[in-house]
């Protein structure tokens, strides 16, 4: 199995339980890991031989602007619409980064991850 890597794909989103945090927003990270078999693409060079990571950064960023209480609501939505829209992937790593949560403390960012593997 082959490996693509979308790493600190940036949105603004406003994803919280607090009132607030569907108000104001926040910054957050996500990165994205998928498994498939990329030797087709390998040797014909053509974008429908592999997969796009255009269209995983369009799944990322359209589901990251629908506001959940709750990180792990966001990625496993992510992680769905990866295995509905593109059959060839096998497996998927992703995490879901908070940066400056509100949590009453000096902490950089809190990260959710998740992993999956296609039935």
């Amino acid at each position: 199995m082959d490996t693509i890597k979308l790493k600190n794909i940036r949105t603004f989103s406003y994803h919280g339980c607090l009132v607030e945090e569907g108000k104001i927003g926040s910054d957050y990270s996500v990165d994205l890991e998928i498994k498939a078999d990329l030797k087709k693409s390998m040797s014909t060079d053509e974008l429908e031989d592999t997969v796009d990571y255009v269209h995983l950064n369009k799944i990322v960023t359209e589901e990251m602007a629908i506001r959940s209480k709750l990180l792990e609501h966001v990625a496993k939505r992510i992680m769905n619409r990866v295995f509905d829209e593109i059959p060839p992937i096998l497996h998927v790593s992703l995490w879901v980064s908070k940066l400056n949560p509100p949590i009453g403390g000096d902490v950089e960012l809190v990260t959710i991850q998740i992993e999956e593997s296609r039935n």
